[in-house]
Order: C-alpha cells, then sequence, then structure tokens
C-alpha cells in the first residue's frame, strides 16, 4: 500500500472519533512495504501535529467543507498539503503520489478536487497562512480549547508549552541500575558511537541526541536498558522506596514505572500493578519479562478495592492517573483531535474517585504519589486541592528540587524542547487512618 494513503486511512479514523493514531495506525503499517513503513509513520503523526494549522489552509482552499461520510478524503488532502509545507519530499512526487491515492478510496471525484487544491496550496500557501496567523490556533496548530485553556492556566508559559507540543521528542532512555551504573552505560554508548549525555534530573536517564532502532542499543535485548522520559523517570525517586515494603502501581500499563520501582529497590516485599483490562497488562508483562523483573499483575478497576485488594497494607502507593495527556502531546500528537474541552471535567472526577478508592489501602505513616502527564491544573493542584478538603488523615509533603514550577499543591513540569515531557507530581503522607 502507498504510504501516503495507509497513513489518510489511519488519520480517517481518528478525525472520525473512532480511534487514536496508536490503534489505527499498526494495521495500516503492516499493509506497507516495510521500508516505507517510516514514511507512513512521519506522515500520520506530522499531519496530526499541525492539523489545527492545515485544517484551517484546507479550509481556504476548499469551495465548502467535506461531508462526513468523506473523512477519507480529507485525510488524503492535509496529508498532501503536510507533504509541501513540512517535508522534503519534491512537491512533484507529493502531488502525484497523493492525487494517485484516490483512486483507491473508489471515489472519482476527489481526484480532481484534490488535484486543484494541492496545486493551488503549492502556489499560495504561504500567503494565505500569513493571513490566518493572526489566529492562535493557526499560529501554534492546537485546537481552540486547548489554546485558550494554556494561554488562562499558563499566561507566561503558553506559547513555549505549544512550541515544546509541536517539537519532535527526544529519545530517553533509562539505565537499569540492577546491571550497572548510567557512567559505564554512556561510556559504552560514547565507544558504540552514540551521541548521548546525562539527564539534568533523573539518576538514570540519558538522552540521545539522536533516534534509532532500541533493539540494537547495548544490552537493550539483557534488560540493561529501557525507553522512558525523564519525568517519569522521577517516581521512583520520589517515592522514597526502602527495603521491605509493599508497593501498589496504580493504571499501570504500559509498565514503565512498575519496572523503575523494581530496578531502583530490589528489596521490596511485593509490587502490585493494577490496570483496567488484561490486555492493558500484556505489554507490562512484555517489559517485566525482558528485564527479569517480577510483580503480581491484576487487571481490574482501581477503584473497585474489594474485587482486588486482600487487606494487606501498602507503604507505598503511586498512582499514575488517566488523564488528558497534554503533557506528552509531542509523543502523540493526535491528542490534539482526540481530546475535548468535555473531557477535562471527567477526567478530573475520576482522578478524585481513584484517590478516594485507594487512599485506604495505604498504611498509616506511607506516601502516596499521585501523577499525570497533564500540564492543565484542573487535573492536577486542583484535584489534590479536593482530595485534601475531604480527607482529614491525609497531609501534603514538599516536593522539593531543580525541576518544574511549585504549584498551590504539588510540582508541574512544563515540556523542554530538548528535555523532559510535561507532568505533574503531588505527594501525600498519610498520618492517620480516618476520613473526614
Amino acid at each position: 500500500m502507498n504510504p501516503r494513503l495507509a497513513a489518510a486511512r489511519a488519520l480517517a479514523a481518528v478525525l472520525s472519533g473512532k480511534a487514536s493514531l496508536g490503534s489505527s495506525l499498526p494495521p495500516q503499517l503492516d499493509k506497507v512495504d516495510p521500508r516505507d513503513r517510516g514514511l507512513t509513520q512521519e506522515l500520520a503523526f506530522g499531519t496530526a501535529r499541525w492539523q489545527p494549522r492545515l485544517a484551517a489552509l484546507a479550509e481556504k482552499l476548499l469551495q465548502k467543507p467535506f461531508k462526513a461520510a468523506d473523512k477519507d478524503v480529507e485525510a488524503l488532502l492535509l496529508v498532501g498539503l503536510y507533504q509541501l509545507l513540512y517535508t522534503r519530499i519534491p512537491a512533484h512526487a507529493a502531488l502525484g503520489e497523493t492525487v494517485g491515492c484516490v483512486d483507491k478510496l473508489k471515489k472519482p471525484w476527489a481526484k480532481g478536487l484534490l488535484n486543484a487544491v494541492l496545486r493551488r496550496a503549492q502556489r499560495e500557501s504561504e500567503q494565505l497562512l500569513a493571513e490566518l496567523e493572526h489566529d492562535p490556533v493557526v499560529r501554534t496548530a492546537h485546537p481552540r480549547w486547548l489554546q485558550k485553556a494554556l494561554k488562562a492556566h499558563w499566561p507566561e508559559h503558553w506559547e513555549a508549552i505549544c512550541a515544546a507540543n509541536n517539537a519532535h521528542p527526544p529519545l530517553i532512555l533509562r539505565v537499569n541500575r540492577r546491571h550497572g551504573s548510567r557512567d559505564d552505560y554512556l561510556a559504552e554508548l560514547h565507544a558504540a558511537d552514540y551521541q548521548a549525555e546525562p539527564c539534568s534530573f533523573s539518576s538514570d536517564g540519558i538522552r540521545l541526541q539522536q533516534g534509532c532502532d532500541v533493539t540494537g542499543l547495548p544490552g537493550f535485548a539483557e534488560g540493561r536498558v529501557s525507553v522512558q522520559d525523564e519525568a517519569a523517570q522521577l517516581a521512583a525517586e520520589l517515592l522514597e522506596l526502602a527495603p521491605g515494603q509493599r508497593v501498589l502501581d496504580a493504571c499501570c500499563a504500559p509498565g514503565g514505572k512498575t519496572c523503575h520501582l523494581l530496578e531502583a529497590e530490589p528489596q521490596l516485599t511485593a509490587v502490585v500493578a493494577v490496570d483496567l483490562e488484561e490486555k492493558r497488562l500484556v505489554r507490562v508483562r512484555e517489559n517485566l519479562q525482558r528485564l527479569g523483573l517480577n510483580a503480581e499483575l491484576i487487571a481490574a478497576d482501581a477503584r473497585a478495592v474489594d474485587e482486588w485488594w486482600d487487606g494487606q497494607a501498602f507503604q507505598r502507593i503511586l498512582l499514575d492517573a488517566p488523564c488528558s495527556a497534554t503533557g506528552v502531546i509531542r509523543r502523540h500528537p493526535d491528542i490534539k483531535l482526540t481530546r475535548q474541552a468535555d473531557d477535562i471535567a471527567a477526567l478530573a472526577q475520576l482522578q478524585g474517585e481513584l484517590l478516594d478508592a485507594l487512599w485506604p489501602t495505604l498504611a498509616v505513616g506511607g506516601i502516596l504519589l499521585y501523577a499525570t502527564c497533564s500540564t492543565l491544573p484542573t487535573e492536577n493542584t486542583e484535584v489534590i486541592k479536593g482530595f485534601l478538603a475531604r480527607t482529614s488523615g491525609a497531609r501534603e509533603l514538599d516536593i522539593a528540587g531543580p525541576f518544574g514550577l511549585k504549584q498551590p499543591h504539588g510540582r508541574q513540569l512544563l515540556a523542554q524542547p530538548d528535555g523532559h515531557d510535561g507532568f505533574y507530581y503531588a505527594k501525600l503522607i498519610k498520618i492517620a487512618a480516618d476520613r473526614g
């Protein structure tokens, strides 16, 4: 299959609200020649990244919008525009190959339309975009609800946040300290001609200066190193792990933090990792197996404590709560298309319910670390504020450190162009069993 058609079909499912790229793209990649899979991914992710800007340009170029049944044609047009504006693909190839894909859609009327619109874009896109630049949606390539929310919550940072969201993310590694030090692994990378440097805040983190096939890294198959963003790596240290503790990792998939906890403290009594569905635990199980680690995996709604908890209190709980993922847009740019403003209040409700449900499983004197990959205070400091107000036995612990911005509750990390993703942490200690 032509990589442009594969990318467009994956994007059409996203535009129709039926899927994310994480679910719609892999089946399309299976139909593409292996040598074209990288291009297919670049076209799908790049088009999603710049979709708000591309869609505004398309609206200028089209006489009338597409019908709901023609999301495939719309997606193909956006893929064509992305090639013209953001890739080094020669314009004649971008035009010819993209228009040629229409034959597979069985919509002959679309061929002339796409040909005319893309040729006009080739001639006039610079002028048309200049006319649209006054609109922050076009300028930042963020949907209006999100652009407004970021501006309202982060008036001094919102444009930098948007710029970081639109950048390609760095490749960050986590060294498995059970197999040696970060310095030793860095030296090995340098000897193998990898350009790499230590992360600024995680003692286990390494940033590669260029992307690569991670399975070819020294010792990857043997579990010496994993891929994990620096912000996510901070959880293990913030939990203050110690020998003999029982640890709960709630909402654990895909298991990066589960594995890091076990790497960081080999003498934990147990790690219980819970996630909603068995299929989500497949990746967790694979990661544990590659790293030679063991945890008790449970498929359950973490809120339904009576269905999965054995009554033995945890000394540490990591709640990496479901969230809008607005801090990791650069890794999942289709979030711009799949998230809506109404989602945020519902997510905050769920986050509060998870805190309420899990708190009774924490031992007195134990620590619960609340985490999200969101940059929206509605899901972060406001959730913690509400929980503390209704929970008499909970107190907040200060998170000091050189990373992030101190908030009324917790600490917010904003995505850095060459550094960590957007993330939030709040640290709570249980001083009494009662709740009020």
